[in-house]
């Protein structure tokens, strides 16, 4: 169980690396390392997720869950100067690594902490949620993560996830339309969805 991403501490042993990816855009350079999640490329539903992203209506933060080391919260960030954005994960190698690279892509508008999927988050109203959820984890840790992350939204505000259809799309589906009324289907490919959930 330590090897895994979704682990406070990786017991893998560390080997960093560095890599650059264009992603909304902008040129950013990332270092990665065993132990976290997607550590040779950004991965697919990541970009996907990433690119489909538009600004929220309403003002607030924005909250990036299981933020690896950090592609998803950091190009937001970078995309979206105005807004805070706060980065969150169990893994100490991963937030230790998202750290690095807000300094290594000069993204100076975030906040990166602990947090067992949204249990320390403080009751922040967020104009926008994204997450890549840990599917490894259960589907019992992906959709108390979507609840959480309902829970944390201010009114208006939007909860984007990207996952496999293989992998639970339409569970995640159906248990978002338990949580909000308004739940639609952003994007569709190569099987990921792009679920975007609208607390009102």
């Amino acid at each position: 169980m330590s090897d895994h991403y979704y682990s406070k501490t990786p017991g893998v042993s560390s080997n960093p690396q560095w890599w650059d990816f264009t992603l909304r855009g902008h040129s950013m350079r990332f270092k990665t390392d065993q132990g976290v999640f997607s550590k040779r490329e950004v991965d697919f539903g990541s970009r996907v997720l990433i690119e489909a992203f538009s600004e929220p209506e309403v003002e607030g933060p924005i909250l990036d869950v299981g933020c690896g080391y950090g592609p998803i919260g950091l190009s937001i960030a970078k995309s979206f100067k105005n807004r805070e954005v706060h980065l969150i994960d169990v893994n100490n190698r991963a937030l230790d690594l998202a750290r690095e690279n807000a300094i290594q892509n000069e993204v100076s508008s975030v906040k990166v902490y602990e947090s067992d999927c949204l249990d320390q988050v403080k009751p922040v109203n967020f104009a926008a949620i994204l997450t890549n959820p840990p599917i490894r984890a259960g589907k019992e840790v992906v959709h108390r993560i979507l609840e959480q992350s309902v829970a944390h939204l201010a009114p208006g505000g939007e909860l984007w996830v990207v996952i496999q259809k293989k992998q639970g799309a339409p569970s995640a589906k159906a248990k978002l339309e338990e949580l909000v009324r308004d739940v639609e289907i952003v994007e569709k490919k190569k099987g990921y969805f792009i679920l975007k959930a609208r607390r009102i």
